[in-house]
C-alpha cells in the first residue's frame, strides 16, 4: 500500500511545535511510557477512536484498521473520521496549550479511548518521522491532509488532491530509527497488534509485506460475548481463556458483568496460595484496547486469590493510558465486583462443598482476611475454615463438637509451649499466633452461641496440672529451693507438678508479654534515680515471673529433686530451665544459650568424674 505524490498542493512551511519536543519525547520514554512498544496501541487507539466517530456519521458502514509493517516501515490505516486541516493544527501543533476548542474537541471526545496529539507523539519514541494523510468525512469533498512532523521539532502541512486519499480515513506512516528494530520488524508489529487489540470491536487486519494475505489480528470476539450450547460448555471455555492468558489452570472461573459500566469479563481463582496481602496485575481492557496487564486497583486488597481479565467502557484511563484513574466509579466497579466474588463463596458453600473444600485448603488465609471484616463471610465460612489446635489441623466447626470451652492462645510461641500439655489435659486449644486467627476464634459465639472462648493463660493452665502429694513436695523443697536460686537470673519461679504426658520433664510457661515487662522492669532498675528511670518506674507493675513447672511423673524429674549435692541440684535445674526452653521454640536469649552450654558441660564432667 503505497500513497501516490501529489503534483498539486498548496504551498506549505516549516512550523515548529509549540512545545520543546525534545523534552517531551524525554518525558514520554522515561516517565509516562513503560516501554516503546506502546507506540502501536497509541496508533491503534487512534484508529478505534477514528472508527468511533466514523460509525457516528454512518452507523451502517463497514470500517476497519489495516497494520503494515515490512522492515522499512509500519503503517496503520483507518476508515475513520479523518481530520481536516484545521483538525491537524489544533491536535497536533498545540500540543499542551489550553484553549477553548480545545476543551470542547475534548469534550466531545469522551467516548474516545485517547488523545490523538499525544498518542501520535508517542511514535517518536521509534522514528525520527512521521507522515500522516487523512482526508474528513465531517465535510465532503474536503481535500486531503498531509502532515510531516520531525524529531528536530518541525513540522510541515499541506492540502492535497482528493486523488491522494479517495476515501476518508487516516494513514499514520512511520520511518523507524535503526535502534527501534526490535519494536518495528513485522512480526513484532504483529505481536504487539495482537496483544493490545485481541478484543477490539473494529476488524483489525495485518500484512508483512510479503505476496501473503492480511491475517486478521482478532478474529474472534470475546469469550464472554460468544454463545455456546451448554453451560458447562460456557465454563470450559472461559477456563481455557483464563489458562491462555495467565498460564494457569484456574481452580475456578466466575463471569462478571457490570451493565452499568458496560465491564465484561472473568476472574480467575489460583490453583496455588499466595503470599497474604500480595496484589495480583490483572489485564483490563478499555472499549477493547488492552490499557493495562498490571491493574491491581480493579479489585479490592483481599482478593488476592484471583487475577481478573476485564473489558469496560466506562473506566477513565490516566495519562499514560498503562492504569486506572481512582475515581468514584472505579471505587463503584471496585465494590461491585467484590460483591461478585463474595456471592461466587456463598454460592460454593451453598451448593458445591467439593469447590469449597478445594478453594479453603488452597486460601483459607484470604478467606480469613475478608472474614475478619464481613460478618456474611464470618457467618458462612467461620466453621469451614482450618485452624492449628491440640487436636490437629482441623476447622473450628470440628473443635467445638469437642470443646464446649475454646481456648486461644496470643502468639504460635505459647501454643507451642503449651500444647503437649493442653492436650494431655484435655484442654481445647487453638493457636491464635497466626494472621487473623485468634479474631476470628474469638468471634466463633457469633456462629455458634454454644460454644465459649477465652484467652489461655498461664493460670488457666496450671490450674489443670495435679499437686503433688504434701510428703513429695515437703521431700523436694530443698532442691526446689535450690532451683529457684538458680534460675532467679530469668526471674523464673519452680515448682513440682504431676501431668501428662509423663515423657515430658518440665513445662516452661512464660508469655511474651512477660518477658518484655521483665525487660523494662530491669532497665528501669539500670535507669534508678534519672528521669528516665522516674518515667519507667511509673509505668512499673507487679512483674509476672516465668514458671518451671517440674513433672513428677517424669524418671528424670523424681531422681533430680533427690539430689542433695548443691552443685549438682543446680546444674540439674539449669539444665531441665534449658531442655523446657528449647522445647517452647521461642528465640533464646544470649545468656539461656550460655546456660544451656554450661550445665551441659558441667553434666558431663560430673559423669566422667563419677565414672573414673
Amino acid at each position: 500500500m503505497t500513497l501516490p505524490e501529489s503534483t498539486e498542493h498548496t504551498a506549505h512551511t516549516d512550523r515548529t511545535f509549540q512545545v520543546d519536543l525534545r523534552g517531551l519525547v524525554d518525558l514520554l520514554s522515561h516517565h509516562l511510557y513503560s516501554s516503546p512498544r506502546v507506540y502501536l496501541r497509541e496508533l491503534m487507539q487512534n484508529a478505534v477512536d477514528a472508527l468511533t466517530a466514523r460509525r457516528a456519521l454512518d452507523p451502517q458502514g463497514s470500517f476497519g484498521i489495516r497494520l503494515y509493517a515490512d522492515g522499512a516501515v509500519v503503517r496503520v490505516e483507518d476508515d475513520g473520521v479523518g481530520l481536516t486541516e484545521a483538525d491537524v493544527h489544533t491536535f497536533l501543533a498545540t500540543i499542551g496549550r489550553s484553549s477553548k476548542r480545545a476543551e470542547k474537541i475534548a469534550e466531545q471526545r469522551a467516548d474516545f479511548i485517547g488523545q490523538f496529539g499525544i498518542g501520535l507523539l508517542s511514535c517518536f519514541l521509534v522514528a525520527d518521522e512521521i507522515h500522516v494523510v487523512s482526508r474528513s468525512a465531517r465535510t465532503p469533498g474536503a481535500p486531503a491532509v498531509e502532515w510531516r512532523g520531525r524529531g528536530d521539532g518541525s513540522y510541515t502541512v499541506r492540502t492535497l488532491p482528493a486523488s491522494a486519499r479517495p476515501q476518508p480515513g487516516t494513514t499514520v506512516t512511520l520511518t523507524p530509527r535503526a535502534d527501534a528494530a526490535e519494536w518495528t520488524k513485522p512480526g513484532q508489529v504483529h505481536s504487539l497488534a495482537r496483544h493490545f487489540g485481541s478484543l477490539l470491536r473494529h476488524p483489525v487486519t495485518f500484512e508483512d509485506g510479503t505476496s501473503g494475505p492480511a491475517v486478521p489480528v482478532n478474529p474472534e470476539p470475546a469469550p464472554w460475548s460468544q454463545t455456546h450450547p451448554t453451560p458447562g460448555a460456557r465454563n470450559r471455555a472461559l477456563a481455557a481463556y483464563g489458562e491462555e492468558v495467565f498460564g494457569f489452570k484456574p481452580l475456578d472461573t466466575i463471569e462478571l458483568d457490570l451493565p452499568a459500566v458496560g465491564l465484561k469479563g472473568i476472574a480467575c481463582i489460583l490453583p496455588e496460595a499466595v503470599p497474604s496481602g500480595r496484589r495480583h496485575g490483572h489485564r483490563v481492557h478499555v472499549k477493547g484496547m488492552l490499557l493495562s496487564e498490571q491493574a491491581p486497583e480493579i479489585l479490592p486488597e483481599w482478593a488476592f486469590f484471583v487475577r481478573c481479565v476485564v473489558d469496560a467502557e466506562s473506566l477513565r484511563p490516566t495519562a499514560s493510558r498503562e492504569s486506572l484513574y481512582e475515581d468514584d466509579t472505579l471505587a463503584a466497579v471496585r465494590d461491585a465486583l467484590a460483591e461478585r466474588l463474595r456471592a461466587w463463596i456463598a454460592r460454593a458453600a451453598a451448593s458445591d462443598p467439593d469447590l469449597l473444600g478445594r478453594f479453603l485448603q488452597v486460601h483459607h488465609l484470604a478467606v480469613k482476611s475478608l472474614a475478619v471484616h464481613d460478618d456474611e463471610i464470618l457467618r458462612m465460612l467461620l466453621p469451614w475454615l482450618p485452624f492449628e489446635t491440640t487436636d490437629g489441623h482441623a476447622t473450628l466447626d470440628e473443635f467445638a463438637r469437642t470443646h464446649r470451652t475454646v481456648l486461644v492462645t496470643a502468639s504460635v510461641e505459647e501454643f507451642r509451649q503449651v500444647a503437649a500439655i493442653a492436650s494431655a489435659a484435655g484442654l481445647g486449644v487453638v493457636n491464635g499466633g497466626y494472621t487473623y486467627d485468634r479474631e476470628l476464634v474469638h468471634r466463633l459465639p457469633e456462629v455458634r452461641p454454644e460454644v465459649s472462648v477465652a484467652d489461655l493463660d498461664p493460670e488457666t493452665l496450671t490450674a489443670h496440672l495435679d499437686p503433688v502429694d504434701r510428703e513429695t513436695e515437703l521431700a523436694a523443697a530443698a532442691y526446689l529451693a535450690r532451683a529457684r536460686d538458680a534460675l532467679a537470673v530469668f526471674d523464673c519461679d519452680v515448682a513440682l507438678r504431676t501431668f501428662q504426658p509423663a515423657s515430658a520433664p518440665a513445662l516452661l510457661i512464660d508469655s511474651r508479654d512477660a518477658r518484655h515487662e521483665r525487660t523494662r522492669s530491669q532497665l528501669a532498675r539500670e535507669q534508678e534515680g534519672g528521669l528516665w528511670g522516674d518515667i519507667l518506674g511509673s509505668l512499673r507493675q507487679e512483674v509476672p515471673r516465668a514458671q518451671l513447672i517440674l513433672n513428677q511423673l517424669n524418671p528424670l524429674v523424681r531422681t533430680a529433686v533427690a539430689i542433695e549435692e548443691p552443685e549438682l541440684a543446680r546444674t540439674s535445674a539449669e539444665a531441665l530451665y534449658g531442655q523446657a526452653a528449647l522445647l517452647s521454640r521461642r528465640p533464646l536469649r544470649p545468656s539461656e544459650s550460655s546456660l544451656i552450654n554450661r550445665s551441659f558441660l558441667d553434666l558431663l564432667a560430673h559423669a566422667l568424674r563419677k565414672d573414673s
